[in-house]
């Protein structure tokens, strides 16, 4: 495995996110950004108000803050605080300022391929809805084809691989930080997994909702802690994010890569913990009640938001202030990951803080297990999976969880970032040619709203919108 992962797998990766995907990705949000008018500066407010006055679904559909935590539990993981260590070490402090940029890109494309998830979902037989980028391409796009394959890519690269990385991460953290045998917490994590995935999408829900946005919060006030008892050091560490970023400190020239490893690091690290763009979160997304497209649409988008600008951002602070002893430009150790940020948390704030990070590692590494499981869940009823099927996936996804923290995960995540890969660009190309859907949809809303009306929407006759909608959601 490792020959094929380093002669076929490794190049086709490489070449598929250092030249393709970084790219076009950001190509996408910049269309989009300017085709919305902005609408991740101009709604940002709206988006706000918005997930604060959602909190009850109905009609059998979870509610709208449901759908963004499940989008946030599969968002916010390891990626948020192994995933920024990493672009420090490789791009230097200008990563940082890169994947600022690609987050507030992302934000429109978030917002685009939401609102398509909505516009697109169908009613389930228990009442719930199923959505996403394989509904979109089959209903907007009329081909079943295309839309299978992306759903296979899905349910590979976020059912099992994804879902064994972050079992791994929770195993390491627990052996090196506690001694905790492997053996034990695989038979811990493969525990706490199984009666959650046997719940379904509601139950991941209700999860998610309780205790993400919790820890998340506390993640922050810690970080803030950090930031203000070095509060004298903030002047040079947003210095040293410019510099970096356009390539303007010498002293990164040769170590960190300079701008071009800044850029491509900040992107890289940035796309692959928000996923805008990804296809990932419209599954979530789709199965939320809401009276127009529109709002869901919002609440992703600020979902992508809060996952880079404060909880990324959040990390690249805390080690952007723990000063040299901690953190050196160019470090390329593969122990310049998880266990940087909590070298420098215990810089700032002493040992004591081993526990409570082993613990924030824990809830967003499994919050993005359960997120990554109803993603799932949701292509494999695209599928045409029935019960039987989906009782042999979940307990598939229970041994991968388990396995993941027995085994060493090169070649898995080599295979993952080259099945995630093709699927982004599946559901790429899919949003830019639906996007007129997602622009007259955002028209139709802004209507109403400038109206005083209701901010109810109703595709049949809508003259905003390109043509009828198939299906009888809406």
């Amino acid at each position: 495995m490792d020959f094929v992962r380093s002669s076929l797998i490794d190049p086709i990766s490489t070449i598929l996110w250092n030249y393709v995907l970084v790219y076009v990705l950001i190509g996408a949000g910049i269309w989009f950004t300017v085709r919305t008018r902005f609408v991740q500066v101009r709604l940002f407010p709206e988006m706000v108000r918005t997930i604060m006055g959602s909190r009850d679904g109905a009609e059998g559909g979870i509610s709208s803050f449901q759908a963004f935590a499940v989008g946030l539990a599969s968002r916010v993981g390891t990626g948020n605080i192994a995933g920024v260590a990493i672009a420090l070490t490789l791009g230097g402090p200008g990563a940082v300022f890169w994947m600022w940029v690609v987050a507030a890109v992302g934000m429109a494309t978030g917002f685009v391929e939401a609102t398509l998830a909505q516009l697109y979902k169908v009613r389930w037989p228990d009442g719930s809805f199923r959505g996403g980028p394989a509904y979109y391409i089959q209903n907007g796009l009329g081909s079943r084809r295309w839309g299978a394959v992306f759903a296979v890519l899905l349910v590979f690269t976020f059912g099992v691989a994804f879902n064994m990385v972050q079992s791994n991460t929770i195993a390491d953290v627990l052996s090196s930080a506690h001694t905790v045998d492997q053996r034990w917490s695989a038979l811990l994590l493969a525990a706490l997994t199984a009666p959650v995935v046997f719940g379904g999408v509601r139950r991941i829900a209700k999860v998610a909702e309780l205790v993400l946005p919790l820890f998340a919060l506390l993640y922050v006030l810690l970080a803030l802690v950090i930031v203000l008892t070095n509060i004298t050091a903030l002047p040079t560490v947003f210095s040293d994010i410019i510099k970096g970023a356009f390539g303007l400190d010498p002293a990164l020239a040769g170590v960190a890569g300079g701008i071009t490893a800044a850029m491509l690091n900040g992107a890289k690290r940035g796309l692959f913990s928000n996923e805008a763009g990804m296809g990932s979160a419209p599954n979530a997304a789709a199965t939320a009640t809401v009276s127009h497209p529109v709002k869901q649409g919002l609440i992703q988008s600020l979902g992508v938001f809060v996952d880079t600008m404060i909880i990324c951002s959040a990390t690249a602070f805390i080690i952007l202030v723990a000063g040299p002893d901690v953190y050196s430009p160019g470090e390329t150790s593969d122990s310049a990951g998880a266990s940087l940020t909590q070298t420098a948390v215990a810089a700032s704030l002493g040992d004591w803080t081993t526990w409570l990070m082993t613990v924030l590692i824990f809830v967003f590494a499994f919050s993005s297990v359960l997120g990554n499981y109803s993603y799932a869940e949701v292509n494999l009823d695209f599928l045409g999976a029935r019960e039987r099927g989906l009782t042999v996936f979940r307990v598939v996804v229970i041994i991968a969880v388990a396995s993941g923290a027995l085994v060493a995960l090169e070649s898995v995540w080599a295979l993952a970032d080259v099945a995630m890969g093709l699927m982004a660009l599946v559901n790429l190309t899919a949003i830019l040619l639906l996007g007129r859907w997602a622009f007259g949809a955002l028209a139709d809303w802004q209507r109403l709203r400038g109206a005083g009306e209701p901010q109810v929407f109703v595709s049949t006759g809508n003259a905003a919108m390109p043509g009828e909608l198939p299906g009888d959601v809406w």
